[in-house]
């Protein structure tokens, strides 16, 4: 499907996203890389580059790369070399970044996912190891900025797209779907609020077959709703800028979540204005076919994977499937509790239903679950072999999430929730439904159904809804001739 105008012009983008990797110290010194810790305790002499250090690559930063390429279906390169990134900033204590350029660690490979119904591909150039700056902070002293050196060294992979991306929807399930694939295969936290997961979204629009156009880098996006309406207003301001005659001019530009829009804040640099060249300090890194199939052998099950096999395995609907595995906690939730019943398609419901309903409701994640995968699947067998209603589950489902108790059967006997099975006892209450309505029975046979689920509400309230609904109906029919 061809992506829709905007007001005549095509939108590109490109992503560049650094994941922050799941390592417990930096990633060529053993400084600890723990959030939240005082500024500047955590820099040391290898992180400042102080003269007489020399930085020794993390194995551990290594083995998240060849994850990521395994996940992503990408060449992992056998050898790959760090080069020196030359700028100045006042939080780059170096004076240059180690990174890598010419021969990055991972290269191409894809990301897809679903966009509505239907499925998208967004090619990547590479994947490549890094080194973090520090950080500025503007708000903590009046006309003066301070500087935190605690990030300097953190290892980074900054995943580079293709500009494949055709609207700002289709850029925000690009990063769900990675940030799924990097929290999943353990090698990020996904934690954007503390930096662990950046966005920088390069944004241009052009007329239908024309060379691409000037591109401005939004960075630092830090929440996928930042992330679209500043994309957005991005190409609204572009396009207005083109249409009124002016140029756009290649730059980074912020965005202000406050006032909704993005501002220039330094011209964009080319990678000539960097300076590249190769690390003098940092042997080449090599990667063995061994250590690849070792760490190939360890992966999870992916996400695309298991929902295919969702599918296959539990007879789930596709929109089902992918839903379940936003998450392997979910995954497995689903999983144990499907097991658990016997009913997938039930279990399903009710991991998207009620399930994720408490979750939202709440904002807390699977891991704060407060009904257990065995105590769902108990609760939906109960359902399954008649001895509670679907409304009387709710209740059971409300009462193990307040912790009012732990086993389902201990808890429908307790409120009193199991369903009246006796024929002889639910006839009895028809019968005497049936001779205290005849307006209502002589409407029936008159053809008016509303008539009918106004006798069934009543044998459901003279039950105290006890009866099952089922054998209502059945019954009912039966007795007025239905």
């Amino acid at each position: 499907m061809t992506a829709p105008l905007i007001n005549g012009y095509e939108v590109v983008i490109g992503f560049e996203t650094h994941a922050q990797l799941a390592t417990a110290s930096k990633i060529f010194s053993r400084t600890s890389t723990a959030f939240g810790a005082e500024p500047n305790t955590q820099a040391s002499a290898v992180c400042l580059a102080l003269p007489g250090t020399l930085p020794v690559m993390n194995k551990k930063a290594v083995e998240c790369a060849i994850q990521l390429g395994l996940a992503l279906g990408s060449h992992i390169a056998p050898r790959s070399i760090f080069a020196r990134k030359n700028y100045f900033y006042p939080d780059l204590p170096k004076g240059y970044q180690i990174s890598q350029f010419e021969i990055p660690v991972v290269q191409g490979g894809e990301v897809s996912f679903y966009l509505g119904d239907e499925k998208k591909t967004v090619r990547l150039v590479r994947a490549h190891l890094e080194e973090d700056a520090g950080k500025s902070v503007h708000d903590l002293f009046p006309a003066e900025s301070g500087i935190d050196l605690n990030r300097a060294g953190t290892p980074l992979l900054e995943i580079v797209t293709e500009p494949d991306i055709r609207s700002s929807a289709e850029a925000v399930a690009y990063a769900k779907e990675l940030h799924k694939i990097v929290t999943w295969i353990g090698i990020c936290d996904g934690n954007m609020q503390e930096g662990s997961f950046r966005c920088d979204a390069n944004v241009s629009v052009r007329k239908p077959g024309a060379p691409l156009g000037t591109r401005r880098e939004i960075k630092n996006l830090n929440s996928f709703r930042n992330m679209q309406q500043a994309i957005d207003y991005e190409i609204r301001w572009q396009i207005e800028q083109i249409e009124d005659g002016h140029t756009i001019q290649q730059a980074t530009v912020l965005f202000n979540p406050d006032t909704g829009e993005t501002r220039a804040m330094r011209t964009k640099e080319d990678a000539a204005d960097y300076r590249y060249f190769p690390d003098p300090d940092l042997p080449p890194l090599v990667i063995a076919p061994e250590w690849v199939e070792q760490v190939k052998a360890a992966m999870p099950e992916l996400p695309r994977a298991q929902a295919e096999r969702f599918v296959q395995q539990y007879g789930l609907p596709e929109y089902d499937a992918t839903t379940l595995t936003q998450s392997q906690a979910m995954a497995a939730y689903f999983e144990d509790t499907a097991q658990a019943c016997g009913q997938p398609k039930l279990a399903s419901n009710w991991v998207m239903g009620e399930i994720s309903r408490r979750l939202n409701a709440e904002e807390i994640g699977m891991d704060a679950v407060k009904v257990g995968s065995a105590q769902l699947g108990q609760l939906i067998a109960r359902i399954q072999d008649n001895t509670i209603s679907n409304n009387a589950a709710k209740q059971v489902f409300e009462a193990l999430w307040a912790g009012e108790g732990q086993d389902v059967d201990a808890v429908i006997e307790a409120k009193g929730l199991k369903q009246m099975n006796d024929t002889g006892a639910l006839e009895a209450i028809i019968d005497a439904v049936i001779a205290a309505n005849p307006a209502n029975v002589e409407q029936y046979r008159a053809g008016k159904d509303k008539a009918f689920n106004a006798l069934v509400g009543q044998v459901m309230k003279a039950s105290k809804g006890k009866a099952n609904p089922g054998q209502v109906n059945t019954l009912l029919k039966t007795k007025l001739g239905g």
